[in-house]
Protein backbone atom coordinates (compact mmCIF):
# COMPACT_ATOMS: atom_id res chain seq x y z
CA UNK A 1 0.00 0.00 0.00
CA UNK A 2 1.35 3.43 -0.90
CA UNK A 3 1.91 6.35 1.44
CA UNK A 4 -0.77 8.21 -0.53
CA UNK A 5 -3.30 5.42 0.08
CA UNK A 6 -2.50 5.29 3.81
CA UNK A 7 -2.75 9.07 4.14
CA UNK A 8 -6.02 9.13 2.21
CA UNK A 9 -7.50 6.42 4.41
CA UNK A 10 -6.36 8.17 7.59
CA UNK A 11 -7.99 11.40 6.46
CA UNK A 12 -11.17 9.64 5.31
CA UNK A 13 -11.55 7.78 8.60
CA UNK A 14 -10.78 10.90 10.64
CA UNK A 15 -13.41 12.92 8.78
CA UNK A 16 -15.95 10.10 9.11
CA UNK A 17 -15.34 9.79 12.86
CA UNK A 18 -15.78 13.53 13.42
CA UNK A 19 -19.03 13.46 11.44
CA UNK A 20 -20.40 10.43 13.31
CA UNK A 21 -19.66 11.96 16.69
CA UNK A 22 -21.18 15.27 15.61
CA UNK A 23 -24.42 13.45 14.79
CA UNK A 24 -24.43 11.77 18.21
CA UNK A 25 -23.92 15.07 20.00
CA UNK A 26 -26.65 16.74 17.94
CA UNK A 27 -28.97 13.85 18.85
CA UNK A 28 -28.22 14.33 22.54
CA UNK A 29 -28.75 18.09 22.33
CA UNK A 30 -32.16 17.54 20.69
CA UNK A 31 -33.26 15.35 23.60
CA UNK A 32 -32.15 17.68 26.41
CA UNK A 33 -33.86 20.75 27.82
CA UNK A 34 -31.97 24.02 28.17
CA UNK A 35 -31.68 23.40 31.89
CA UNK A 36 -30.27 19.91 31.34
CA UNK A 37 -27.74 21.14 28.77
CA UNK A 38 -26.27 23.53 31.32
CA UNK A 39 -26.69 21.46 34.48
CA UNK A 40 -23.89 20.13 36.63
CA UNK A 41 -24.06 18.40 39.97
CA UNK A 42 -20.76 19.84 41.17
CA UNK A 43 -18.82 22.94 40.24
CA UNK A 44 -15.88 20.79 39.05
CA UNK A 45 -18.09 19.08 36.44
CA UNK A 46 -18.60 20.35 32.93
CA UNK A 47 -22.08 20.80 31.55
CA UNK A 48 -22.99 19.42 28.14
CA UNK A 49 -23.07 23.01 26.89
CA UNK A 50 -19.55 23.68 28.16
CA UNK A 51 -18.30 20.48 26.51
CA UNK A 52 -19.75 21.51 23.15
CA UNK A 53 -18.10 24.94 23.39
CA UNK A 54 -14.85 23.23 24.39
CA UNK A 55 -15.00 20.92 21.37
CA UNK A 56 -15.47 23.92 19.09
CA UNK A 57 -12.45 25.61 20.64
CA UNK A 58 -10.30 22.50 20.45
CA UNK A 59 -11.09 21.79 16.80
CA UNK A 60 -10.63 25.44 15.88
CA UNK A 61 -7.22 25.60 17.58
CA UNK A 62 -5.82 22.19 16.61
CA UNK A 63 -7.09 21.96 13.01
CA UNK A 64 -8.48 25.23 11.72
CA UNK A 65 -5.84 27.55 13.19
CA UNK A 66 -2.81 25.27 13.23
CA UNK A 67 -3.29 23.55 9.88
CA UNK A 68 -5.01 26.26 7.86
CA UNK A 69 -2.95 29.00 9.49
CA UNK A 70 -5.80 31.20 10.68
CA UNK A 71 -5.49 33.31 13.83
CA UNK A 72 -5.74 31.39 17.09
CA UNK A 73 -8.14 33.41 19.24
CA UNK A 74 -9.11 30.59 21.56
CA UNK A 75 -10.12 31.39 25.13
CA UNK A 76 -10.08 27.89 26.61
CA UNK A 77 -11.04 29.05 30.11
CA UNK A 78 -14.18 30.74 28.75
CA UNK A 79 -15.32 27.42 27.22
CA UNK A 80 -15.58 25.98 30.73
CA UNK A 81 -16.57 29.06 32.72
CA UNK A 82 -19.64 30.02 30.72
CA UNK A 83 -22.79 29.79 32.81
CA UNK A 84 -25.22 31.78 30.66
CA UNK A 85 -27.37 29.24 28.81
CA UNK A 86 -27.12 28.93 25.05
CA UNK A 87 -29.81 26.91 23.30
CA UNK A 88 -29.38 23.48 21.75
CA UNK A 89 -29.90 24.86 18.24
CA UNK A 90 -27.12 27.43 18.62
CA UNK A 91 -24.72 24.94 20.19
CA UNK A 92 -25.42 22.40 17.44
CA UNK A 93 -25.00 25.07 14.76
CA UNK A 94 -21.64 26.18 16.14
CA UNK A 95 -20.36 22.63 16.43
CA UNK A 96 -21.64 21.67 12.96
CA UNK A 97 -19.99 24.73 11.36
CA UNK A 98 -16.71 24.02 13.16
CA UNK A 99 -16.66 20.35 12.13
CA UNK A 100 -17.59 21.27 8.55
CA UNK A 101 -14.75 23.79 8.34
CA UNK A 102 -12.30 21.28 9.81
CA UNK A 103 -13.48 18.57 7.40
CA UNK A 104 -12.84 20.87 4.44
CA UNK A 105 -9.29 21.48 5.67
CA UNK A 106 -8.72 17.76 6.25
CA UNK A 107 -10.05 16.90 2.80
CA UNK A 108 -7.28 18.96 1.21
CA UNK A 109 -4.34 17.57 3.20
CA UNK A 110 -1.56 15.76 1.34
CA UNK A 111 0.63 12.96 2.73
CA UNK A 112 3.58 15.37 2.99
CA UNK A 113 1.46 17.88 4.91
CA UNK A 114 0.50 15.19 7.43
CA UNK A 115 4.16 14.97 8.41
CA UNK A 116 4.54 18.76 8.72
CA UNK A 117 5.34 20.17 12.16
CA UNK A 118 3.17 22.54 14.18
CA UNK A 119 3.39 24.10 17.62
CA UNK A 120 -0.05 23.94 19.24
CA UNK A 121 -0.41 25.19 22.80
CA UNK A 122 2.89 23.97 24.30
CA UNK A 123 3.19 20.89 22.07
CA UNK A 124 5.39 20.32 19.03
CA UNK A 125 3.45 17.85 16.90
CA UNK A 126 2.98 16.66 13.35
CA UNK A 127 -0.23 17.50 11.54
CA UNK A 128 -1.07 13.78 11.68
CA UNK A 129 -0.73 13.89 15.47
CA UNK A 130 -2.93 17.00 15.62
CA UNK A 131 -5.67 15.30 13.60
CA UNK A 132 -5.42 12.16 15.72
CA UNK A 133 -5.60 14.28 18.88
CA UNK A 134 -8.76 16.05 17.69
CA UNK A 135 -10.54 12.82 16.72
CA UNK A 136 -9.62 11.15 20.01
CA UNK A 137 -10.53 14.24 22.05
CA UNK A 138 -13.84 14.58 20.21
CA UNK A 139 -14.61 10.93 20.95
CA UNK A 140 -13.82 11.29 24.65
CA UNK A 141 -16.16 14.24 25.10
CA UNK A 142 -18.83 12.68 22.90
CA UNK A 143 -18.84 9.76 25.32
CA UNK A 144 -19.23 12.15 28.24
CA UNK A 145 -22.14 13.89 26.52
CA UNK A 146 -23.83 10.56 25.77
CA UNK A 147 -23.34 9.40 29.37
CA UNK A 148 -24.69 12.69 30.77
CA UNK A 149 -27.70 12.50 28.45
CA UNK A 150 -28.48 8.93 29.53
CA UNK A 151 -28.07 9.90 33.18
CA UNK A 152 -30.40 12.88 32.90
CA UNK A 153 -33.05 11.12 30.80
CA UNK A 154 -32.80 7.67 32.34
CA UNK A 155 -33.18 6.02 28.96
CA UNK A 156 -31.19 4.09 26.38
CA UNK A 157 -30.40 6.35 23.45
CA UNK A 158 -30.27 3.33 21.11
CA UNK A 159 -27.23 4.67 19.31
CA UNK A 160 -26.07 1.15 18.51
CA UNK A 161 -29.44 -0.49 17.95
CA UNK A 162 -28.38 -1.53 14.46
CA UNK A 163 -25.98 -4.04 16.05
CA UNK A 164 -28.93 -6.03 17.43
CA UNK A 165 -30.20 -6.83 13.93
CA UNK A 166 -27.24 -8.40 12.15
CA UNK A 167 -29.41 -9.41 9.20
CA UNK A 168 -29.29 -5.93 7.68
CA UNK A 169 -26.53 -5.95 5.07
CA UNK A 170 -26.46 -2.14 4.87
CA UNK A 171 -25.95 -1.80 8.61
CA UNK A 172 -23.50 -4.70 8.77
CA UNK A 173 -21.27 -2.99 6.21
CA UNK A 174 -21.13 0.30 8.15
CA UNK A 175 -17.77 1.69 9.08
CA UNK A 176 -17.54 1.55 12.88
Amino acid sequence: MSAQAIASEFIRVSRHELQQRLLRIEYCLEKLTLEQIWSREHEVENSVGNLVLHLCGNIRQWIISSIAGTADNRDRDAEFSRREPMGADELARRLRETVTEANEILANLTPDELLGKRKIQVYNVTVLNAVYHVVEHFGEHTGQIIWATKRMLGEDLNLYGYLKDSSSAAERDRTP
